[in-house]
């Protein structure tokens, strides 16, 4: 009778055997998942509009707080930040955003194949505006040196 309240209370060191094994797997699985979220998710967080910038003799863009551009298509529309506005509603878009003082200084993002008209209208209306306007161009590759 000793012998069997003996058992049946606590187990015995030899009941339970010691493992020091540590399954990842369960980690590896979260840490690919949010790899995966991630690498889908950057190229929709860059925003603005995709075009073709023409390449030139350019000096980088710091980034500001009061950084505003006007992208130019290639089939002519206007987008400010990441909404498309008439050619028509532009100067008037324009002088509501001088008004609220969200804008003062203006880059043009155009696309290399853009028709001028548009491009020269956005450069117009910011000037008149007020707003100083300036032109985005991607840095020309710089050549090779040679030894």
């Amino acid at each position: 009778m000793g012998v069997g309240l003996r058992r049946s209370g606590r187990r015995g060191r030899d009941d339970l055997p010691l493992s020091a094994d540590i399954n990842v797997t369960s980690l590896v699985d979260v840490a690919f998942t949010l790899l995966v979220i991630f690498i889908i998710t950057a190229p929709i967080l860059q925003g603005g509009v995709e075009v073709a910038i023409p390449q030139g003799p350019v000096q980088p863009l710091t980034a500001t707080d009061d950084l505003f551009i006007v992208t130019i298509t290639r089939e002519g529309k206007v987008f400010l930040e990441d909404t498309e506005v008439p050619l028509q509603e532009l100067e008037r878009s324009f002088a509501q955003l001088v008004e609220a003082g969200q804008i003062k200084q203006v880059y043009v993002k155009g696309d290399s194949l853009a028709p001028y008209g548009p491009v020269l209208k956005v450069v117009a209306t910011a000037a008149r505006a007020g707003v100083l306007p300036g032109l985005v161009g991607e840095p020309e590759p710089r050549p090779a040196r040679r030894r």
